[in-house]
Parts: C-alpha cells; structure tokens; sequence
C-alpha cells in the first residue's frame, strides 16, 4: 500500500512581520533544494521544502529580510512546488538552475527518542553542472552557505565564484560546515574544500558534532586556538543546549542556551545562521565593524536573536520559523 503525505505550503506573508532594513542590505542564500520527508519510528509524520541554506533564506523571507535564494532544483511536480514556495515566503527564487529531466533530491530524516535527527539522501546527479546564476551582491550584503552542497567537489568551483565577487563588493561571508555524519565517509575528498571556505569567510559557524566530524575533536577552545583561529578569526561553536562559544581574536564570549522541549531540531543550525544575519542588518553592523572586533554586548545580541530562530523552528514540524514569529529585540 503507497504512503501518502502532503508537502506543506503557506500563503504570502512577506511584510507583515518586516523588521527595519538597513540601507536596503539583502541575504543571498546558496544551497541545494530538498523534499526533507520527516518519520518517528517507521511513520512519515510530514514533508516540507528544504536544503540547509533554503531554510535559512524561508525564514529570512518570513521576518522581512530581502533574501535571494542562489542554487539548483530538479524539473518534477517537487521542484516547482519548492519555486512557488520561496516566491510565497518572500525569497527571490530566480537565481535557482532548473535542471531538465532530472528528479529533485529527497531527504529522509528519522527522528530519535530525542527528536534528533539521522539522515539518508537521494539526491539530484546533473550529468554536468552549469555555473550558478550569479546576483547582484552590494557591499554589507550577507552571503550565507554550507552543508555538503558548499563542499561537493562538483559545485565548489562555481561556489568560489559568487565567494569572489561578494569579496570584491565588500559583502559578509557567512559559511555554515553543517557536515551530516552521513558525509563523513567522504572528509578525505571534502576536506580541502572545508578549508577553503573557512578561509574565505568572515565568520563561520560549527556546531559540536562538525567540529568531531572534521577535526576528530569537538574541544572547541583548543581547536580555535590551534587551528580554527588561522583559516578564520570569528569563529561561532553551537552545540545543543550547550551554551554557544563566540571566538574572536584573543576574545572568546559564552552565551547559555535557553531550555526548550523541542518537537523537531530539524532546521536548528540554519535557523541559528538565518537569526544571526537578521541581526546583522537589523542592528546595522557592517562588515567593517565586524572585522575590527564587536564586543560582548554586539555579540550577546547577535546570539539572542539566532538562538530566537533556532528556539522557534525547533518547537515546529516545519525547518523554518512560524509565520507570525517576531524576534524580540
């Protein structure tokens, strides 16, 4: 007997819930496109649009952020309903490559007793990539990418592309490591490129299990002072409930984590990333602040706001933020 679900879709909320933007600064969001499909136990309990850089860019899209979504679909009922998602949520989905007579990728994501999360992927196999579409990237913009896609040997070349130009325009570059343990098989193979885009940041975010997966250590001070400090000074360490580290420099900041009972922590880390460039534009930071150092309080704020998205995303079936969630500031 088949098993039928239905991907979830929302109406067009953009605006209701826009914050100030500063200078007219935007999000470009770059990454795969997925159908995550959810199941406790041997149950698929939803299915909803997704790919770590695209939730980001839903809920950016969902809190009034202008946000660009950069990457790649398939050409089957999934992929379209994955465009018309994003143009709902408010992201500019037309820089995404349709691939034709290709199928989407597909996630599957079983949940533990701790509604943690163990991965399988079937993805997207292009006989031959084209170059991603490139957006037009002004200074402080922020681009935000990660997971597998920013590694994958077949796309890392045309991801240093778009790195080169929001270099050259003066944008932040967020990278993301986000490696599943489903891709640890291929650390040999990814590793060069792990290093290189921790290279071409400005700030980076690892969480406890990639610090394991890359490193074979998720000693996060002694890893930054031996070794993270070098490829990228400001460094952000999440880990659960665990309190979140910011390095920066001979400055290292400690922020706890509020408890929360979570239905799903599906979406945690890229909700964190998405939360974490809202505040960057919300409170004007630029990246020239930025490099000269922030302090506590710059810092502290930052995290409130990421751990504010990552809180509300956790507390949902979907990988985003609520329609109707407003960060308090």
């Amino acid at each position: 007997m088949a098993l039928m679900f239905e991907v979830t879709g929302f109406a067009r909320v953009v605006g209701e819930q826009a914050t100030k933007v500063q200078d007219n600064r935007k999000v470009i969001c770059v990454g795969e496109t997925v159908v995550d499909i959810l199941f406790r136990g041997d149950q698929p309990i939803s299915a909803t649009p997704g790919g770590s850089a695209f939730n980001s860019a839903i809920s950016l899209g969902r809190t009034g952020i202008p946000t660009i979504f950069v990457g790649e679909a398939g050409d089957d009922r999934i992929a379209k309903h994955i465009l018309r998602f994003m143009t709902d949520n408010g992201v500019n989905g037309s820089y995404v490559r349709s691939y034709p007579n290709q199928k989407s990728t597909v996630s599957l994501a079983y949940l533990d007793d701790h509604n943690e999360a163990e991965y399988s992927f079937y993805n997207m196999q292009p006989q031959q990539r084209q170059p991603l579409l490139l957006p037009d990237i002004q200074a402080d913009d922020i681009l935000l990418f990660g997971s597998f896609y920013a590694v994958n040997p077949s796309v890392h070349e045309a991801l240093k592309q778009l790195v080169s130009l929001a270099q050259q325009k003066g944008a932040i570059i967020y990278y993301d490591v986000n490696i599943r343990a489903a891709h640890a098989n291929m650390l040999q193979l990814m590793k060069p490129n792990i290093i290189d885009n921790f290279q071409n940041a400005d700030i980076v975010r690892g969480s406890r299990g990639d610090l394991r997966t890359v490193f074979d250590s998720d000693n996060a001070d002694s890893l930054y002072n031996a070794r993270i400090n070098k490829l990228c000074p400001r460094f952000i360490n999440t880990g659960g409930a665990y309190p979140v580290k910011v390095f920066s420099g001979k400055k290292t900041f400690t922020y706890p984590v509020k408890p929360i009972q979570p239905v799903s922590t599906i979406g945690a880390g890229d909700n964190f990333n998405a939360g974490v460039a809202f505040a960057l534009i919300h409170y004007g930071i630029t990246r020239s602040q930025l490099l000269k150092g922030l302090s506590d309080e710059q810092w502290q704020k930052i995290i409130d706001v990421a751990q504010q998205f990552s809180q509300d995303c956790c507390i949902r079936l979907e990988n985003y933020v609520g329609r109707d969630f407003k960060p308090v500031l």
